[in-house]
């Protein structure tokens, strides 16, 4: 299935909360939401797959001191590009929003299992993100199975869960 939604950087500012130098994703791919059978699209339903990049260059503030000699991408920062591709799994539903609604929206961390990072993600790459949807456990408590991949090759993977709210819902 192809997927309706391709996002520039103009699009995710709009959607993302986060600022430089913490936000994170240049670019959405794609997103696949799941329908339900009559057709209505749910708020990230299980199975909403999303794809998204981040162009790593050596202007990153991280790589002045991680490392000087050896610069390479934190883990952290990788968990954290996962977790913001991941938070667009909502985006169909909120799609035409008021803005005002769009500027409540949130992704708040809730935890990370089974992360494992392959290889050095390092200035130059272009690091490949894909999540799904695998859980909602409460109201809006969502589980997600992350992936990144640079060239192809798996650099990183990790279980994100994480709180997709709208303020004032």
């Amino acid at each position: 299935m192809e997927s309706q939604f391709r996002l520039d950087i103009e699009k995710v500012r709009k959607f993302l909360p986060h600022r430089s130098p913490f936000l994170l994703v240049d670019r959405i791919l794609e997103i696949h939401p799941v329908p339900h059978p009559d057709g209505i699209v749910p708020s990230a339903g299980v199975g909403t797959r999303v794809v998204g990049i981040k162009n790593v260059t050596y202007n990153e503030p991280f790589f002045q001191g991680h490392f000087p000699d050896f610069a390479i991408m934190p883990g952290v920062l990788i968990l954290e590009t996962m977790a913001q591709v991941a938070s667009f799994s909502i985006f169909p539903t909120l799609q035409g929003a008021s803005e005002q609604t769009l500027k409540g929206f949130r992704c708040i961390l809730a935890g990370v299992d089974s992360a494992r990072f392959r290889k050095p993600v390092v200035p130059g790459d272009t690091l490949r993100i894909e999540t799904e949807v695998k859980q909602c456990r409460a109201a809006k408590l969502y589980v997600f199975q992350c992936m990144a991949t640079v060239e192809g090759r798996k650099v990183a993977e990790a279980e994100i869960l994480a709180s997709l709210t709208v303020q004032g819902s």
